[in-house]
């Protein structure tokens, strides 16, 4: 049997590992949050090992304790590409993606409503005809836990140009308690570039920032301003309407012509 102190001592014990458990189930929301880290394009802003800042909208920059450090990344795409979207979900949480593009962080909507079911991220409505600046929704959509990183392949609108605007990558989190800020949402930005379709050459699948534009010569793939030599000639080069190299093969001519002329002058002074 125990003692008086014993006992006092042990039930103190038995509170306190209660008061405990507690206190874990009721930070366990927090904690187990989703989180996820954009890998492509690369983030405005420098990431942590968790992927924030990423709760405050649109683009984490509020978030408490977490400062935004710009990354300097800029992407270039060209209208209407295609791209791949790559994620990394650090901490996993039943939900989906959504892909955004506006001038502007200010410029981007508010996140969509959210009906609450068993816990206040119940549910929000997947578009299923996206229009800008809504460009993709339901991306990912997943019950279970992602092992690996993950990546989508998104298409730019096909009639969008801008310079340096942002596009918005968000998670919906559904089963989730609010997050403060940024409810049942994680947000993170990347800084881009669309170039004109007819710009020519090709960006890459989410390449660096390059222009990749029309050479002096009207070749594809040359930069402007690039010194692009004249194609060799082929054997359909008479009938491609091509003129490019023509002026050269023509000089010759006017030293021959010299030659017939002189020719002809001495032979009419041979015959006097």
């Amino acid at each position: 049997m125990f003692s008086s102190p014993e006992r006092t001592q042990r039930r103190r014990r038995i509170l306190f590992a209660g008061l405990y458990a507690a206190a874990l189930g009721a930070l366990w929301p927090a904690v187990a949050s989703g989180h996820f880290i954009l890998q492509q394009p690369p983030a405005y802003s420098v990431q942590d090992g968790l992927g924030s800042p990423q709760k405050s909208a649109p683009c984490g920059q509020a978030d408490p304790g977490a400062p935004m450090q710009p990354s300097g990344m800029v992407t270039t795409f060209r209208q209407g590409q295609t791209f791949t979207l790559t994620i990394d979900e650090k901490v996993p949480h039943p939900g989906h993606y959504r892909v955004l593009i506006a001038a502007d962080p200010g410029s981007l909507p508010a996140d969509p409503p959210v009906t609450p079911g068993g816990t206040p991220c119940g549910s929000t409505p997947i578009t299923a005809k996206p229009t800008l600046p809504l460009i993709a929704d339901g991306l990912l959509l997943h019950t279970a836990a992602f092992t690996t990183p993950q990546s989508v392949q998104v298409t730019l609108p096909p009639n969008f140009t801008c310079t340096s605007c942002t596009m918005q990558v968000v998670e919906f989190m559904s089963n989730h308690q609010l997050n403060n800020p940024g409810g049942c949402f994680y947000h993170h930005c990347a800084t881009v570039s669309i170039l004109p379709a007819a710009d020519g050459g090709t960006a890459g699948d989410g390449g660096t920032a390059s222009d990749g534009g029309t050479g002096d010569a009207g070749l594809p793939g040359q930069l402007d301003g690039d010194v692009v030599p004249p194609p060799p000639p082929g054997p359909d080069a008479a009938s491609c309407g091509c003129h490019v190299g023509a002026a050269p093969a023509a000089a010759p001519a006017v030293p021959a012509a010299g030659l017939l002329l002189l020719g002809l002058v001495s032979r009419r002074r041979r015959r006097r």
